[in-house]
């Protein structure tokens, strides 16, 4: 499908969302330069793709990527300051992009698709939130990441949901309580990014992470994001319960008999969606 520019600015003449769609991949490109801060425009755009993703049957994979040497620098700062000038004193406003936010992250988690952050520049606070919240994230070797938000006298509280769920603890602690910026050999070691890669090639390793995603079932692959994140808030045995019964739900499914059929056959599984 041809590349399709959408959800201009009203100040803006680009879009702030760029989405392109190919062989099951579904690419997002955040487009608000220089930083490509999370306004509440961007951040509205943004999950109005991902719910239009969730039930799209052509869509199996979605990647989120960005324009320009900033991934992202989290919430526009400059858009929630200008709100002080608000009777409440912008309140009713940070209330409203901090919900939107977390609902975005949330939304990526609850997804029925896999989501990969494709990562090349700086990201920071809600930027690096995005990062921890998407399933999968490679960046290019020169990135960088940071919760500077202490430096500035607002913690990073709703980054370090997602920081925390995907860093090591203390590590994790580290980037909250100092802000400083970590390279991208750092990040990995924190558990924040799975690959790292030449800047050259970063396009090139999504998208075979990408499409080797979207050759699976679609049915499974819902079926095993739900449980993945299911089973991480539950007790180790109330876990091992709930994965037992997913597993004979997926084994009773027509794509597991396939699958297994296949294998045993040596033959490509040709997938149901049932």
């Amino acid at each position: 499908m041809a590349e399709i520019v959408s959800f201009p600015d009203a100040g803006k003449a680009e879009a702030l969302l760029v989405r392109s769609l190919r062989d099951g991949v579904l690419r997002l490109v955040l487009n608000n330069p220089p930083a490509n801060a999370l306004s509440i425009a961007l951040l509205e755009a943004l999950t109005s793709e991902l719910d239009k993703a969730g039930s799209d049957a052509d869509v199996r994979v979605v990647v989120i990527a960005s324009t320009g040497n900033v991934f992202s620098a989290g919430h526009d700062l400059k858009e929630l300051t200008t709100r002080r000038a608000d009777e409440d004193e912008g309140a009713a406003f940070f209330e409203r992009a901090f919900r939107l936010c977390a609902d975005l992250m949330l939304k990526i988690a609850h997804l029925p698709k896999p989501v990969i952050a494709e990562v090349d520049g700086l990201a920071t606070a809600a930027g690096c939130q995005l990062i921890a919240s998407c399933d999968l994230a490679i960046c290019t070797d020169t990135s960088t990441f940071c919760t500077p938000g202490v430096n500035i006298g607002l913690f990073c509280s709703t980054p370090m949901v997602a920081v925390t769920r995907a860093a090591h603890r203390k590590q994790a602690m580290e980037m909250l309580l100092t802000g400083e910026t970590i390279d991208a050999s750092t990040a990995k070691d924190f558990g924040l990014v799975n690959r790292i890669v030449p800047k050259q090639y970063l396009a090139q390793v999504v998208s075979k992470y990408a499409g080797v995603i979207a050759s699976k079932s679609p049915l499974i692959l819902k079926m095993g994001k739900e449980a993945f994140y299911r089973q991480l808030e539950l007790p180790v045995e109330a876990a091992y319960d709930y994965a037992a019964k997913v597993m004979v739900d997926n084994m009773l499914t027509q794509d597991a008999e396939q699958g297994i059929g296949a294998f045993l056959g040596k033959r490509k599984p040709e997938w149901k969606g049932e």
